[in-house]
């Protein structure tokens, strides 16, 4: 088990204020796997001194030397990965295979596009031809508190570090307590590529701590989170009281719109996206809305690729998919699969319990439902587990009806080999994202939603306006 780490506050690992110690649990054993404090306000408001005290400083570093560094970062995460897949796999239980591939290769990958988009983006530029003395000047928006999530722990913690890093902001990052070891190398990266003291701080806690003093703080400038619906409200709640930005990247309930001339693939790619990471992806395709002339075949298809899902754990090399992340989401996932049977979808993949040979570990049997309506609980609820829900349709206008039918906007999907319609859908789909034929989104391509899934856009040049300020400056002196 790996001992307690200390808090990075100003540039220097620090003890916590007072003890608390949290367990952190190997979920494919359900076995303590580390142990952690958890911040009291006094390690709070400590971080964010350090990081107010820091923003002047970063602020008038010239972006270039910004830039610089977070390019030496990712030199740094290069040689460190392998740490990163290790204890994302064991903390969160991402098959090894993956952890490298996926969740430790998406890190990298967005800060490379955050060091391309920022080389080509104008922080000072003029308003317009027609006003040659006004200038429009992009900064930082001040002291960003990080809230990041423990499905995809790197993802999330470079797409919020590297754009306010650039931007100018200085940080306080609050990793979720479920999955806090990859954070924490993480940080050992920011201090060996020599970040000034006190731009990066982290600070391990829980969101009823920490995450709330932050969010409510009023030398925090702006909070940028992602997780759940429910926490993103309590914590635009939170932050109302000071006025400070707040950028919320939320649930979905997503829409697999599956035309009946869609691709011989597509349902099976389908099946397998909404299987990826054990299902606890918020852009998931959790809901396949299936023409009728294709809905049987497609029944008999999603069932067939789900029973061939391996499932096993996250130490074990191989394409399978490993546990979940907790007890309380295995057991909130076993409720939803049990009141999906209750409400009459029917069952045709999967079930309730652990898959066959798996008595201990939070072990989802993937499982797949067919002849649903959108009014089910399973076709409402975000599971966040490798369950499917398939509804037939029988028309483009049924289709878009039921898939803006919820309170989500996240990340809808269209298979037609139809481009008119395909386009069509695109215009009328209520998310922020739209994905068509198994193609998705293109380097840079910002990633957010709308409605209860959040607001504000991560990636790219998106991502850094995110943490920028518009300054408008009339006058402006010839140079």
């Amino acid at each position: 088990m790996i001992e307690k780490r200390d808090f990075y506050i100003n540039g220097k690992w620090v003890a916590p204020s007072a003890p608390n110690d949290f367990e952190v649990i190997d979920p494919s054993t359900e076995d303590p796997c580390a142990v952690i404090s958890l911040g009291s306000e006094a390690d709070t408001n400590a971080a964010v001194a350090a990081a107010k005290a820091a923003l002047p400083g970063w602020m008038a570093t010239p972006v270039e030397e910004r830039i610089a560094l977070v390019e030496k970062l990712v030199d740094i995460y290069a040689a460190r990965s392998e740490d990163l897949a290790q204890a994302m796999s064991m903390e969160m239980g991402a098959p090894i295979d993956m952890a490298r591939s996926q969740q430790s290769g998406a890190g990298i990958y967005h800060l490379k596009n955050f060091i391309r988009a920022a080389k080509a983006f104008q922080f000072e530029r003029p308003l317009g031809d027609h006003a040659p003395n006004d200038r429009i000047i992009y900064e930082a928006v001040g002291v960003a508190a990080l809230i990041t999530p423990w499905n995809w722990p790197m993802n999330q913690v470079t797409l919020k570090v590297g754009a306010a890093a650039i931007a100018g902001c200085t940080m306080v990052i609050k990793p979720s307590e479920q999955s806090p070891l990859n954070a924490m190398i993480f940080a050992e990266m920011m201090d060996e590529a020599g970040f000034p003291a006190g731009v990066f701080n982290l600070v391990n806690g829980d969101g009823v701590g920490v995450g709330s003093q932050l969010s409510g703080h009023p030398d925090v400038d702006m909070v940028s989170f992602t997780g759940s619906t429910r926490a993103g409200t309590a914590i635009s709640k939170n932050a109302a009281d000071t006025l400070k930005k707040v950028h919320l990247e939320l649930g979905g309930k997503g829409a697999n719109v599956v035309f009946a001339d869609a691709d011989e693939k597509a349902v099976k790619r389908g099946v397998l996206h909404m299987m990826n990471n054990t299902g606890q992806s918020c852009n998931a395709p959790s809901r396949m809305l299936v023409q009728r002339p294709i809905y049987d075949q497609a029944v008999e298809t999603a069932a067939e690729v789900a029973n061939k899902v391996a499932v096993g754990s996250a130490s074990e090399e191989g394409r399978h998919i490993g546990p979940v992340v907790n007890e309380v989401q295995w057991t909130k996932i076993q409720d939803l699969i049990q009141k999906g049977i209750d409400e009459g979808a029917r069952l045709v993949a999967g079930g309730t319990g652990r898959p066959e040979g798996l008595n201990k570990g939070y072990y989802v049997r993937p499982t797949v439902f067919a002849d649903a309506n959108n009014q089910m609980t399973i076709a409402r609820e975000e599971i966040f587990g490798p369950v499917l829900t398939m509804i037939p349709f029988d028309t483009e206008e049924e289709a878009v009806e039921i898939a803006n039918d919820t309170p989500y906007g996240l990340t809808n999907y269209v298979q037609t080999q139809d481009g008119d319609r395909a386009n069509r859908m695109a215009r009328v789909l209520r998310s922020g994202m739209v994905e068509m034929n198994g193609q998705s989104r293109s380097a840079g391509s910002p990633f957010g939603g709308m409605k209860q899934s959040g607001n504000g856009r991560e990636g790219g040049v998106w991502g850094l306006e995110d943490f920028l300020e518009v300054k408008a400056v009339g006058g402006w002196a010839a140079e």
